[in-house]
């Protein structure tokens, strides 16, 4: 890692602390590769791994890089409810609680804060229904792409009262692609136009990440960032179902291939975004 990259998580002379709040996808992508280690469901830190058979590595290489990682997961109270919905809610009524979160439900004993708060939500949440009524309803569960972009458009005014905290939204990763008797079924759906929802999860994700154009196109701030999870783990449009599926493919987790590409590319796009804000000795 040259030292350009490695000194900007450091500009203030200390490691930067990130909170990463995720399930289990997240998890499996900061956990090294390896047998399961840790993240016991009823252990108190379900879904917060040293390592996995799925570990993509990205807590090593952001601790290379000068982040200091910290987690919050299932079984805590910022951890719970990570779908599209909760957001709002969640970063409108617990952000003090967030900033000073240091692992699951334990909050640091000193003054420093989380300076980086990266969120995402499971695959699940590219289960898309339809398309919507605009403008969208930022709380309900009904997954439409116009109530997907309520949720986040929401975020913004929130996040713009914290000019100082650097927010990173990670893209949901893809569904699974469904085996032929649920395809055939599928299949027969999209022919009446009944069901489209790996078309839909694609223009709410691109949304999601085009910043000229999408979701963050006139936010005044450099304090939101968006790293594209879902666009890499489907090998960038060449599918709209997951390409780096676990097992025989039909499990949506992101294999170790596929987490071992994304925490590669998760890197660089966070120091990016760090730059942006000018953070000074």
């Amino acid at each position: 890692m040259d030292d350009q990259t490695s000194g900007v998580a450091g500009r203030d002379g200390e490691a930067l602390r990130l909170l990463f709040i995720h399930h289990s996808c997240g998890g499996q992508l900061l956990a090294d590769p390896g047998k399961m280690t840790g993240g016991a469901s009823g252990s108190g830190e379900r879904c917060i791994y040293e390592s996995h058979p799925n570990g993509g590595g990205l807590r090593s290489r952001l601790a290379a890089a000068g982040y200091e990682v910290h987690e919050a997961s299932y079984e805590s109270v910022v951890g719970a409810d990570t779908d599209i919905e909760h957001w709002r809610t969640k970063f409108s009524t617990m952000m003090d609680r967030i900033l000073a979160t240091d692992r699951q439900d334990e909050t640091y004993n000193d003054a420093r804060r989380n300076r980086i708060v990266v969120f995402k939500s499971c695959y699940p949440n590219n289960d898309f229904v339809g398309p919507g009524t605009s403008p969208g309803d930022p709380d309900s569960p009904e997954r439409t792409v116009a109530n997907a972009q309520a949720a986040y458009r929401s975020l913004l005014p929130i996040f713009a009262e914290r000019p100082d905290v650097l927010f990173l939204a990670v893209t949901a990763p893809p569904r699974a692609e469904p085996k032929k008797g649920a395809k055939a079924k599928l299949g027969s759906l999209l022919k009446k136009g009944e069901l489209q929802p790996a078309d839909w999860a694609r223009e709410f994700n691109t949304w999601l990440a085009d910043a000229e154009a999408g979701w963050l196109a006139g936010y005044g701030f450099p304090n939101v960032a968006v790293f594209d999870y879902y666009d890499v783990l489907t090998k960038h449009g060449q599918t709209n179902w997951a390409a780096y599926a676990t097992g025989d493919g039909s499990d949506s987790h992101p294999n170790v291939n596929g987490n071992a590409l994304a925490a590669e590319k998760f890197v660089p796009v966070l120091d990016e975004a760090v730059r942006r804000m000018n953070w000074t000795r």
